[in-house]
């Protein structure tokens, strides 16, 4: 018999690590070559990974809520002779040791691999905190002095799992204390100390854990605010013609695609089209240098049902008709709703377009998807009153308009071009033709 180490894929550019959310299999289960064993959940997305293997689960190296990284080993499978000569022998490992040290040996591994990638809270006592815990300290903000007072179960008094769990459990009920924040300018080397509001509870109040993605939205959100110099620019836009040829077609267009034509879709063709007039919008920022993109690929940013977001992204947008654009944008946001996303169908995104008037606001200052420069706020479809020019003279008329607001990175994008290019949007959308075939 033999051993073969189940791995943590790669997931897509720019995911080097993942949290274990759920064991699938238990030790002793029989596994088949590309089944389930456990469900994890990167900063993007949550995904399962599979068996490479027929085999049994023997082992189990890391436990829910851990946070392992690319490549690490997650499981052991005994397989059997004959697979331990099939093309993957090279992940096969012969036991030829007790297995008692050799899972000691992989456990130890583990833990040194931890303490290399996380960043350590530091310590001017004699104290030992294990990887582990020095981990969920410095992710929950837990400052040294606190660290250190926490009593410790372990052996020799050491602080466990359970021990800082249970300290940031009762903590959470607790008035939170004003704390200092260093900030430092770039430009000055002056620190200066930014104290935040003291928060108190009170006995009626209800205390709500943030969940995992909604902490990985808010971290995002506050990196991008402090990373991007935010500017906008909106722009109104007449869609009635869109309104009335959307009408016209959409009952053909699902009997004979198999798919809704809703608003979105032709949206999108326009971006893409912009996107294309005006490359320097469709970039990103290393440093000091500027990264152009070749391909076009819009986020298409989606509201889940427990109310966070997520991105996919629709690749090479401008090469897609609008029967395939609106094929693209169904099968991701039904994807996105039943929590089905792969790892790749949120990466590599270019420029992303959010749509605030499905819930009824006429426009939005919406933050920037880093490391993008710009995004597309949609809002809501209105009729309104308005002045009608024609040959014959001006006069009033019921139309239908939206607002577009363009956020964009003022680091790297002035103001004419990002005028420029929200019109450019707005200009595709109202030359529409009434008489379009699809």
């Amino acid at each position: 018999m033999a051993k073969f180490e189940l791995k943590l894929p790669k997931m897509g550019e720019s995911v080097a690590e993942a949290t274990l959310t759920s064991w699938l299999k238990e030790v002793g289960d029989t596994i088949e070559a590309d089944e389930a064993v456990l469900e994890i959940a990167t900063d993007k997305v949550d995904s399962e990974v599979p068996s490479e293997v027929d085999g049994v689960l023997v082992e189990k190296l890391f436990e829910v809520d851990d946070v392992i990284q690319v490549g690490q080993t997650i499981a052991i499978i005994e397989i059997s002779g004959d697979d331990a000569g099939s093309d993957s022998s090279s992940a096969v490992v012969e036991v030829e040791t007790p297995i008692d040290s050799k899972i000691e040996t992989v456990a130890e591994t583990v833990e040194t691999a931890k303490a290399v990638v996380v960043s350590a809270v530091s310590s001017n006592s004699n104290k030992f905190y294990s990887p582990l815990v020095k981990n969920i300290a410095t992710k929950e903000k837990v400052s040294q002095g606190e660290l250190d007072a926490i009593p410790g179960t372990g052996k020799d008094g050491r602080v466990t799992k359970n021990d800082i769990l249970g300290y940031l459990k009762s903590r959470s009920s607790k008035p939170q204390t004003t704390s200092q924040i260093e900030v430092k300018n770039e430009t000055n080397t002056k620190t200066e100390k930014v104290v935040a509001t003291p928060i108190s509870v009170n006995g009626g109040d209800e205390i709500i854990e943030m969940t995992r993605m909604g902490k990985l939205v808010a971290h995002h959100m506050v990196q991008s605010v402090q990373t991007s110099a935010h500017v906008q620019s909106f722009i109104e836009t007449d869609v009635t013609n869109i309104w009335n040829w959307r009408n016209k077609v959409k009952a053909d267009f699902q009997k004979r695609e198999g798919e809704k034509l809703t608003f979105t879709p032709i949206f999108m063709e326009a971006v893409a089209k912009a996107l294309r007039d005006f490359p320097m919008l469709n970039i990103s920022v290393d440093g000091n240098t500027i990264i152009k993109k070749k391909n076009i690929n819009l986020g298409m940013a989606a509201a889940l049902a427990d109310g966070n977001l997520i991105v996919p992204v629709i690749k090479n947008a401008d090469q897609l008709n609008l029967v395939g654009m609106t094929k693209a944008v169904n099968d991701l946001a039904n994807r996105a709703r039943t929590n089905k996303l792969k790892p790749d169908d949120i990466q590599g995104g270019t420029y992303t377009v959010t749509n605030v008037g499905t819930f009824g606001s006429i426009m939005g200052t919406p933050i920037i998807n880093q490391p993008q420069v710009g995004i597309l706020a949609l809002g809501s479809i209105r009729k309104v009153p308005a002045v009608i020019e024609t040959p014959d003279g001006d006069f009033i008329g019921i139309r239908y308009k939206m607002f577009l607001s363009h956020s964009y990175d003022h680091r790297v994008v002035n103001g004419a071009l990002g005028g420029q290019f929200v019109k450019a949007v707005s200009d595709y959308l109202e030359a529409w033709d009434v008489n379009r075939e699809i």
